[in-house]
């Protein structure tokens, strides 16, 4: 049966860049089939879906839903489509549908503008004010959805890990992974499915890219004393991903004409644009102020995971006695350390309520010492120790 696509469909059983389907509405809720996929999903019933308004112009319905323990989420724009989802909606999402609606007006009510103000940017950066296009670049990065970022930092992934010699398993994946679940707990309702890979590397470095996947190098694991150490330099890159910091570098590192390409609806136009910078997007620096707000807000994380910032705060003061040796220490080297950082965050834990601390389970000494007694591989393209 020939499908005909009018919609766009994204689910943890599909490709991250979505796939097309074809909706059909019904009395009782929406049948979804996908173009790859026959017969024809079962239906889905009102009940179980919610919607808001969505999109780069903020001009279309998505749709989401579990069932099955499958969840998905359907990007609408068929102005028919909608319209027939509207009259076929049950009272209990009459809320959620105006507030959609009222999304949608007001989108279109200044999108023009919008583009005014964007033709205007871009006249004023071809006269050379780029520093006044900071504005800009934050509306540019809000018309991103969480889908498109988490595919970017799906492609820089796999071009930063080609070469590395992966650990899959053992004290060390484990004791990352419980630091990092510990953290990301506390994150209510995330867009971005934080995953952790270990490589096995004496640089003492770990990073997260946009969309959630995070790298440890063992070399962190070694020169830290204790696991809210490391927690405390997770805590400090997760919030860089939390608070869009890397997408914000990106497209300013891109120039005017990814913001111009965003701004305008082009969705595609960022992941073309980023594939010129591969790999040098885990390097692009961070301004002062964007780096004060991933120490601040990683503080108050661990604070609320109850993970001791005290370690987070001790590693960066043992850091800022080497910064003469920034050569030899690589700790994110976009990520300058100094004493006065170190009391930032000190007076910012003085500010914070006295909690009850909770111990990490696992031996961390154990951990540490796997890495010490363990001999890897010979390192290959995309090499994987077990």
């Amino acid at each position: 049966m020939t499908v005909t696509p009018n919609a766009l469909c994204f689910g943890s059983d599909l490709p991250g860049s979505g796939l097309p389907c074809q909706v059909e509405i019904s009395p009782d809720g929406l049948t979804l089939r996908v173009a790859e996929q026959a017969p024809a999903d079962r239906p889905v019933p009102f009940s179980l879906l919610s919607v808001e308004a969505g999109g780069f112009d903020h001009d279309q319905l998505v749709v989401k839903w579990e069932q099955a323990g499958v969840g998905r989420t359907l990007y609408i724009k068929e102005a028919s489509v909608i319209a027939s989802f509207r009259r076929a909606a049950p009272p209990e999402l009459a809320a959620q549908m105006e507030r959609t609606a009222h999304a949608v007006r007001r989108s279109r009510s200044t999108r023009r503008a919008v583009l005014l103000a964007a033709a205007g940017t871009v006249l004023a950066v071809a006269l050379g004010a780029w520093l006044g296009m900071d504005a800009l670049v934050e509306v540019a990065v809000g018309r991103i959805p969480p889908e498109w970022e988490k595919q970017l930092g799906q492609m820089v992934l796999q071009d930063a890990l080609a070469g590395q010699t992966i650990v899959t398993e053992g004290p060390v994946v484990e004791a990352v992974q419980a630091i990092t679940t510990r953290l990301t707990d506390q994150i209510p309702n995330s867009p971005y499915p934080f995953t952790v890979t270990v490589v096995r590397s004496p640089v003492v470095n770990a990073f997260a890219l946009p969309g959630g996947p995070v790298v440890v190098f063992t070399g962190l694991i070694k020169e830290a004393s204790s696991p809210e150490e490391v927690a405390g330099v997770l805590g400090h890159e997760i919030n860089h991903v939390l608070q869009r910091h890397g997408m914000e570098r990106i497209v300013k590192t891109l120039g005017i004409v990814a913001v111009a390409a965003i701004v305008l609806g082009d969705q595609q136009g960022l992941i073309g644009l980023a594939k010129e910078l591969g790999v040098e997007m885990i390097t692009l620096k961070f301004n002062r102020d964007q780096e004060t707000e991933a120490d601040t807000t990683g503080l108050r994380l661990l604070h609320k995971a109850k993970v001791d910032p005290a370690g987070m705060i001790a590693f960066f003061e043992r850091l800022a006695k080497s910064e003469k040796e920034l050569q030899r220490v690589e700790l994110l080297s976009t990520h300058p350390m100094s004493e006065a950082r170190a009391a930032r965050l000190k007076a910012e834990l003085a500010a914070l309520p006295k909690f009850l601390l909770e111990p990490f389970a696992f031996d961390w000494s154990a951990a540490r010492a796997a890495l010490k007694t363990s001999h890897p591989p010979p390192a290959r393209p995309g090499g994987v120790e077990q």
